[in-house]
């Protein structure tokens, strides 16, 4: 999931991109075998994230996508902050020969359109249960993880399997931060 990128961040964010593609160590990242975009499809509630600076401020965070015609999805990411709500919109584009678990992300802003490849990430499935009901996004650097629900709430055994899975994939659980966390003690008003 991402957010608009103040023009002040854009130094940060090609170091942070850089330096994420030399992370994740000697360990591959292993994705869900074969995903079916077209159940796929639909909002997704953010459980909980490892923190991202494009995220500051967000809770009650969204994801939906929709099918293009191309193959890829159309992606909205929706978000509230305590000044109102915050969209970000882009695309996701399936990576060859990854049974559709890998995407490249790029959001529709002015750092994606003067760099386009350097501005893609990669959204990787690593866990998606059955029923298309959970699911979990990371990338190779273990850098951005994901827990996201059709429901905004997930039963507590639920997610503690899915940190599990994700921790025994590498991932710095422990610094995950729950949606219920961040949202703060008099949220503003939902707008949808």
């Amino acid at each position: 999931m991402r957010f608009p990128i103040p023009r002040a961040a854009a130094g940060g964010a090609v170091l942070a991109l850089l330096l994420s593609a030399c992370g994740g160590g000697d360990r591959p990242l292993a994705t869900v075998d074969r995903v079916d975009l077209q159940r796929y499809a639909g909002t997704w509630y953010e459980i909980a994230r490892l923190p991202q600076w494009f995220q500051r401020g967000c809770y009650n965070s969204t994801a939906t996508y929709e099918p293009m015609d191309d193959g890829g999805l159309r992606v909205i990411n929706r978000c509230q902050r305590e000044d109102g709500p915050s969209v970000a919109e882009g695309e996701a584009r399936v990576v060859p020969d990854s049974g559709n678990a890998k995407l490249k992300v790029r959001f529709d802003n002015w750092f994606s359109r003067l760099l386009p490849k350097v501005a893609e990430g990669n959204y990787w499935i690593i866990a998606l249960d059955k029923d298309y009901r959970t699911v979990v996004i990371g990338e190779p650097g273990r850098d951005y993880l994901w827990i996201l629900a059709r429901d905004p709430r997930l039963p507590e055994d639920q997610y503690q399997a899915l940190v599990e899975g994700a921790r025994e994939k590498g991932f710095p659980v422990d610094e995950l931060k729950r949606n219920r966390d961040l949202v703060p003690a008099s949220p503003a008003p939902v707008e949808g």
